[in-house]
């Protein structure tokens, strides 16, 4: 029979009598290497390889692996030369295999084989010719490529829509990563958390290789690393720059996506997550056969004592695995069924996040890993919260999102992570997935309606001001519920996904060509206004006008209610060329330029970042705790938030509605709530903000009595060099004229 003649058999006349494909062998398998390792039966718990030493004081390591429906599961171990040695794990408690091995040490490199049924149409996928990432593995060693052998089905199979049904028995080994032994030596003794309290945090949101790859500050050798972050040279920028906490974009271990390698590119953001214990090898300076442990842990020191807080963004809702379709890298092959959510035909996966699969958050086996792997980061790498990724997803019961979904009641009930920063990317791709302002208490969230509502104000696109009233007083009409509070909000204009704060005033459109997608890929809802020209110019109004825009972005966004989120860069006019997708882009594009410091234009926008960061650590009522009332509490009718038209008159309903460009907003620092430490009152000053939206200049009337007898400028966006505004004083009552496009805050006395 010829080639073709036999796959035609193969994937057509050899059914199973319910008319399915059966399973199929495809090559030969290598037979079983002829060295074996001796096992005793060990613990079932902890999960994961964990060097010890056994009763009999011999040194050795401890491996665990749930795997409910297998048949059977092989402890792969590699010596440096690749070589590979076998131990069956014959013991099983709970559905979790085990065993001791002893002489077992720090820095040995294994993997799992797991046998079972090759069924893919009831949703079975095991192949033990399929080297296994173990799922609680906290160092990987080697690069993921994704050749055809790492592939446990026939990824060439001639009839691709029967395909993943065939089993490829080709040995992945030579081909895929290996996880590592680490050694458990650190008490975290030495180190003292920031604990800053919510109310009073700025995130600074930064890849952890894109922040110094091009840092002139940090050793060459040190750039793009762990090592590199912890460099006094990086952190001296976030320490005069004043943020809090750090938000890492994804450092567990990540692969990269068959069709970014086919293209030369690769995933640089890193939401490709395969390894939920393990720090990125790719970010480590000091070697990967376990040392980016101890690398990460001493960057995590170096910011603390510094008083920054790292929150890391995890991505729990899919892996790296892909579809049907795609490699079987670790849980796929551990047990498919049991970790992934399977639509009703179970060969294909179901996905609510846009990336092939969804992790099947309900089964129990799954919300362990979710929660060990939380609590490790928290309690051995000392990390202080997380940003969770298309958060809707892990909320979901059997399909809907559901806020008393088992993930949330097991963090609200948690000792150690109901303590630490848990911020929700508050939706999915699935239906009914968007679910800003429904995350209960504790938790805050990304408010996608505060960065669509100031980029929609700053470019002169909203049909009145109402929207703004709101995002700039800590979006009460999304959190105020529940005893949740203006914090809940994080407030940001950029983020990594979408344009830089420069690209948002340079570009209209997106410019995404060098990803390889024909510029298909990414938002085409920017709310973007390139200023009156396409990209960048030598126009010195429209420079000018930017540059302007970009203080007007930055002013309202460090002066509203709840908390304010930078991204890396941004405070010195980093630029993408207009790509808002740049996932892909792991070179000049996605690094930040710190050459731009060199020029006086981006110096002074850090200066004026700086500034006004400080300003809102200097003033409480900047930075509340509590909502607005906007009701007066003492005898003089003073409010604790005014708003007023540039009448200097108080806004009516229908002044609410009317068309405008200009917004008045009052702080009272008299009527802030609650007490300091010593159970005094907080007082602060009082602050009036004009935001003025238009092309043209506007006259303003300060307002008077109760709310002041005389203004003093604190910040003026229309100036280029903010040490020219400060200290000039206007008397209450007084009509100054606010230039077009352009924040001038005022403090009240």
């Amino acid at each position: 029979m010829s080639s073709a003649a036999e796959q035609e058999a193969v994937a057509g006349e050899r059914a199973t009598g319910d008319g399915r494909p059966a399973a199929v062998v495809n090559g030969v398998r290598p037979s079983p290497p002829v060295a074996t390792v001796p096992v005793r039966p060990g613990r079932p718990t902890p999960l994961g390889a964990r060097f010890r030493v056994g009763p009999d004081g011999v040194a050795g390591t401890n491996f665990a692996l749930w795997a409910g429906g297998a048949e059977g599961v092989e402890l792969c171990l590699f010596d440096e030369r690749g070589r590979e040695s076998r131990a069956r794990l014959t013991e099983l408690t709970h559905e979790i295999w085990h065993g001791f091995v002893p002489g077992v040490l720090p820095g040995q490199r294994y993997g799992f084989r797991v046998h079972g049924r090759w069924d893919p149409w009831t949703g079975a996928r095991w192949n033990p010719a399929k080297l296994l990432l173990d799922p609680y593995a906290r160092a990987v060693d080697g690069d993921f490529r994704l050749p055809p052998e790492v592939y446990g089905h026939v990824r060439d199979w001639p009839e691709q829509h029967v395909a993943d049904t065939v089993r490829d028995d080709r040995d992945s080994a030579p081909y895929v990563p290996k996880g590592v032994v680490v050694h458990d030596d650190d008490d975290w003794a030495d180190d003292r958390r920031p604990k800053t309290p919510w109310a009073d945090s700025v995130i600074y949101e930064l890849h952890v290789k894109g922040f110094t790859r091009r840092h002139p500050g940090v050793p060459e050798e040190l750039r793009g690393t762990y090592a590199g972050l912890a460099h006094p040279a990086a952190v001296e920028h976030l320490v005069a720059l004043g943020v809090t906490a750090v938000e890492l974009l994804p450092v567990h271990q990540f692969a990269h996506e068959d069709h970014l390698l086919r293209r030369g590119l690769s995933n640089y953001w890193g939401y490709n997550s395969i390894g939920y214990f393990a720090p990125h090898a790719g970010y480590a300076a000091s070697g990967t056969a376990g040392q980016q442990v101890g690398e990460f842990k001493r960057m995590v020191r170096a910011l603390h004592a510094a008083g920054i807080e790292v929150i890391l963004d995890v991505v729990y809702n899919h892996t790296a695995e892909a579809g049907e379709l795609g490699p079987t890298l670790s849980l796929k092959g551990v047990d498919n069924r049991g970790y992934y959510r399977l639509q009703p035909d179970a060969r294909r996966y179901a996905d609510y996040t846009g990336c092939g699969n969804t992790l099947h958050v309900v089964q129990p086996q799954v919300l362990r890993l979710i929660t060990d792997s939380l609590r490790y980061w928290v309690t051995e790498m000392g990390v202080d919260g997380f940003r969770f990724d298309l958060a809707a997803a892990l909320a979901r019961s059997m399909h809907d999102v559901d806020m008393l979904s088992p993930f949330l009641a097991v963090i609200a009930q948690d000792p150690v992570l109901r303590r630490v920063k848990l911020i929700a990317e508050p939706w999915d791709v699935g239906s009914g997935g968007y679910q800003v302002g429904a995350f209960p208490p504790l938790w805050t969230e990304w408010n996608d309606r505060y960065r669509d509502a100031v980029r929609d104000f700053w470019r002169h696109a909203l049909p009145d001001v109402r929207e703004m009233g709101y995002r700039l007083s800590g979006s009460s009409d999304l959190y105020a519920w529940g005893g949740r509070r203006p914090y809940a909000s994080v407030n940001y204009v950029t983020a990594h996904d979408g344009f830089t704060l420069r690209d948002l005033v340079s570009y209209d459109r997106k410019h995404n060509e060098a990803n390889g997608e024909d510029n298909r890929d990414g938002t085409d809802d920017n709310r973007a206004w390139n200023c009156g020209a396409e990209g960048e110019t030598d126009d010195p109004d429209v420079r000018a006008l930017r540059r302007r825009q970009l203080r007007n972005l930055l002013t309202t966004l460090l002066l509203s209610t709840g908390v304010p989120m930078l991204v890396a860069g941004d405070e010195m006019g980093r630029t993408q060329r207009g790509n808002n997708n740049a996932y892909c882009q792991d070179n000049e594009s996605g690094w930040v330029d710190w050459g731009l410091l060199d020029d006086p234009e981006w110096r002074r926008l850090l200066e004026l970042t700086s500034r006004l960061i400080a300003l809102r650590h200097r003033h409480p009522v900047l930075r509340r705790r509590a909502f607005f009332s906007g009701r007066a509490h003492s005898a003089d009718g003073l409010r604790d938030l005014a708003w007023f038209t540039p009448h200097g008159t108080e806004m009516t309903e229908g002044d609410w509605y009317a068309p405008a460009a200009t917004l008045g907003m009052y702080l009272s620092g008299r009527d802030i709530p609650g007490r300091d430490e010593r159970g005094a009152q907080i007082l602060d000053d009082s602050f009036l903000a004009v935001l003025h939206a238009g092309e043209g200049p506007v006259e303003f009337e300060l307002p008077g009595p109760p709310w002041a007898e005389r203004y003093e400028v604190v910040v003026d966006t229309a100036w280029e060099e903010q040490d020219r505004a400060p200290g000039v004083e206007h008397r209450a009552g007084t009509r100054i004229t606010v230039p077009g496009r352009s924040v001038l805050l005022l403090r009240a006395g």
